[in-house]
This record gives C-alpha cells, sequence and structure tokens, in this order.
C-alpha cells in the first residue's frame, strides 16, 4: 500500500552563520489576528525572542543583533511607543537570570540620548551583569537607523582628518567599519551572514545596511511571535543551500 504522506524536510545545519540579524517584524498583525490590541504582539515577541536567542546560542551562533526599535519608529502612537521603551525593563528584569545562565552576552547599538531613563538604566543593567559572558552576543539594535549610523560615522572621520589623526588617503573600508557602531563586535564577526525578516515584508528597513552588502538574506512570511526554534533551523538550513561568492565566481 503506497505512503502518500509528504516526508519531512531534512534540514542541513552543517554550516551555521556566525552573525545572524534579524528583523522582528509581524507583532501587531499577530495580536490583530487575535483580536488583541497591538503592544500584546510586542510582549508575546519578547517570549519569542528569548527562545530564539537560546536555540541560537546552542547551535553555535556567535552574534544575533535583532532590530527591537528604529529611528523612525517614533512616529507611533505615543502610547505603543512608551509600552515599547517599557519592554526592555521588564524583559530584562525577566529574561536576563536565563540568558546569563545560557553565557549569553548582552550588548547594544543604536542612539542612547532619546531613549528614556528607565529603559536605558534596564539595558546598562543586563549589559554589566553579562559583560563576563564568553558566549553568544545578542546585539540589540534599539533606536538604531542604519543612514544615520553611518552619517554619524562621516562626522566623526572627517573631525579626525581636520584634526591630522591621519590624511583623507587613510580611509579605507577598515576605517570606515571602525568607525560604526558594530565596532564593538568582534572583527569577524561584525557583519551579518545571514538577516531573516518575518511577515513577508521584502526590504531592509534601514538595518545595518552597511553591514549587510554580502549578506543572505531570508524573507519569512511567519508573524515574529510565532518565530521559534524549528523556524530558525529552516532559515539556517535554507542559508546552508547557498553559495556565498562575495562578488567572486
Amino acid at each position: 500500500m503506497f505512503n502518500f504522506k509528504r516526508k519531512k524536510k531534512i534540514l542541513n545545519l552543517e554550516h551555521i552563520p556566525h552573525h545572524i540579524g534579524i528583523i522582528m517584524d509581524g507583532n501587531g498583525r499577530w495580536a490583530k489576528k487575535r483580536m488583541q490590541p497591538r503592544v500584546f504582539g510586542h510582549k508575546a515577541g519578547m517570549d519569542a525572542l528569548q527562545n530564539v536567542t537560546i536555540k541560537a546560542s546552542d547551535l553555535g551562533v556567535k552574534v544575533l543583533t535583532v532590530y527591537a526599535f528604529s529611528t523612525e519608529n517614533w512616529s507611533r502612537p505615543e502610547d505603543e511607543v512608551k509600552f515599547i521603551m517599557n519592554l526592555p525593563v521588564e524583559f530584562f528584569d525577566k529574561y536576563v537570570p536565563e540568558l546569563h545562565r545560557n553565557n549569553v552576552r548582552v550588548q547594544m547599538i543604536g542612539e542612547l540620548n532619546r531613549l528614556p531613563k528607565e529603559t536605558l538604566s534596564a539595558l546598562e543593567r543586563a549589559i554589566e551583569k553579562t559583560k563576563h559572558n564568553s558566549g553568544l552576543v545578542l546585539n540589540f539594535a534599539l533606536n538604531y537607523g542604519g543612514r544615520s549610523e553611518i552619517t554619524s560615522a562621516i562626522k566623526l572621520i572627517a573631525q579626525d582628518v581636520l584634526e591630522a589623526r591621519f590624511n583623507p588617503g587613510d580611509i579605507d573600508e577598515d576605517l570606515v567599519a571602525n568607525y560604526l557602531m558594530t565596532n564593538h563586535l568582534p572583527y569577524l564577526y561584525r557583519d551579518p551572514d545571514l538577516v531573516i525578516r518575518t511577515s513577508g515584508e521584502l526590504r531592509l528597513s534601514n538595518f545595518l545596511p552597511w553591514q549587510t552588502a554580502y549578506s543572505e538574506f531570508y524573507f519569512t512570511d511567519v508573524l515574529w511571535p510565532d518565530f521559534n526554534a524549528e523556524e530558525l533551523e529552516k532559515a539556517i538550513s535554507d542559508f546552508n543551500q547557498r553559495h556565498r561568492r562575495f562578488g567572486g565566481v
């Protein structure tokens, strides 16, 4: 008798990306489908982040950069922005102990000067508590914008040229990279190997435009709160099907 059941696809996890970037999209739509306010989706998204972070750590990922809040997100409704800004406080109080037990180190990129005091304080506590951990770096992009990052880097480089720290002819890609917000990451892991965007949108939305020049992209219709360890494995398996040429043959 024939068995017409579809066989489960075998995942290829032979090569684990060193650095994965995630654009965590779809929280609001996830909540709307459940007839709940958008903030309900943001809270569920924090649960998803914890699970995905631990799975990425178990798989051997070195850096996980998550797009938590962009410089453009301030235009959202005031109540929603307030809720999102309070999420780091809740997230770190609730989840940092477990992340710490899993040897995860918390870091951040973004413009700190506009963050509420409580949000910044929670981030600083998480960074301080986990600073000696040697495992996966959970790198929050919070109040981050790629164009703003590059603009700030250009200003700093121009100032250093004016102060005769180096000549314009000395400027190369490595020097520029040292002025970007990702310069705190290990040199080999600054640029994402794989960028995942959930919810079916097909754009970067100002996420790491310099660093993603040769990243592989994985787009999924899964809304972020539903993105779990299995979905992460699917993305990495898809990454393993790619042949990365970096402009070569």
